[in-house]
């Protein structure tokens, strides 16, 4: 038996090693994989401009982009600051509107048949349209770019927020019933908690969004003067034909929309990683 025993916790040993030995193979494999496809797409996008000899202001290589931020990076800086500034309040305050709404939506069967068909409809009206309308009421500047990342954001937030508190365990709710819980006790013990997921993956999708809205908003809404955001400089550059500021301008604008997905896919993580599966498989 207890020649038995120590097989048994050999095996057991060996299949955990072979086990975590997949697990950093995969991970190894899971960072080489993207590095080693930017690496072959930024050598090919630095040799056909050469090879083609194709002008900076038509398609400029990478180091002519690089090369764009480091001269101009006095102008860069600010514009990107001012971008993230106004991407993050028009983010808050669509996670802030947008969540409160869901939640006065759901409380209500009438009201959401009500009021749900025009956030629909606001999210359907292009934002050039509705742009110079802002601009015309709130002026040009931080408010009206605000606003409009505010309502590219809104909908997402909306969306899988009453998705997900719509979508609360019927037996749950039938328990919450039996004990007598008020409409509001079910709603913030229940149906919030349980919505949570839903809400995180509004907000993950909202944040690209404001980011997206705030360029857009500056193309309309910016300011000059070194008070321009990102957009208002690719206008700018665009105008002049300094195509390799403008792809500098561009590809930062794309760097901080990553970072600003992996931090509230972070905050996300940390919220749900102790009691949802989607959190805690990742977690093991």
């Amino acid at each position: 038996m207890p020649v038995q025993t120590a097989v048994t916790n050999n095996q057991e040993m060996a299949a955990k090693t072979r086990e975590i030995t997949r697990e950093k193979f995969k991970f190894k494999l899971s960072l080489i994989g993207p590095i080693a496809a930017l690496i072959i797409f930024l050598a090919i996008w630095q040799f056909i401009p050469m090879l083609l000899d194709i002008k900076p202001f038509i398609l400029p290589k990478p180091t002519d982009v690089l090369n764009a931020a480091i001269e101009d990076w006095n102008m860069l800086w600010p514009a990107i600051q001012i971008t993230v500034t106004e991407s993050v309040i028009g983010f808050l305050v669509s996670a802030i509107v947008g969540i409160t709404g869901a939640v006065v939506l759901a409380s209500s069967k009438i009201i959401e048949i009500s009021l749900y068909p025009y956030a629909v409809i606001l999210q359907t009206i292009p934002v050039v349209a509705v742009a110079p309308i802002i601009v015309i009421w709130f002026g040009s500047g931080y408010n009206s770019i605000v606003i409009i990342a505010f309502l590219i954001g809104f909908f997402p937030v909306v969306s899988n927020t009453l998705m997900g508190l719509n979508s609360v365990d019927k037996n749950m709710n039938d328990l919450f019933t039996l004990y007598n819980s008020s409409k509001w006790q079910t709603m913030w013990k229940l149906r919030i908690p349980a919505a949570m997921p839903y809400i995180m993956s509004g907000l993950k999708i909202s944040c690209t969004l404001a980011i997206i809205g705030a360029i857009t908003g500056e193309f309309v809404a910016g300011i000059g003067g070194g008070k321009g955001g990102l957009g208002y400089a690719i206008t700018v550059a665009a105008v002049q034909l300094k195509t390799p500021y403008l792809f500098a301008c561009a590809i930062c604008g794309a760097i901080f929309g990553i970072v600003f997905y992996l931090l509230v896919s972070l905050i996300s993580h940390y919220t749900l990683r102790s009691w949802h599966e989607s959190a805690m498989k990742v977690e093991k």
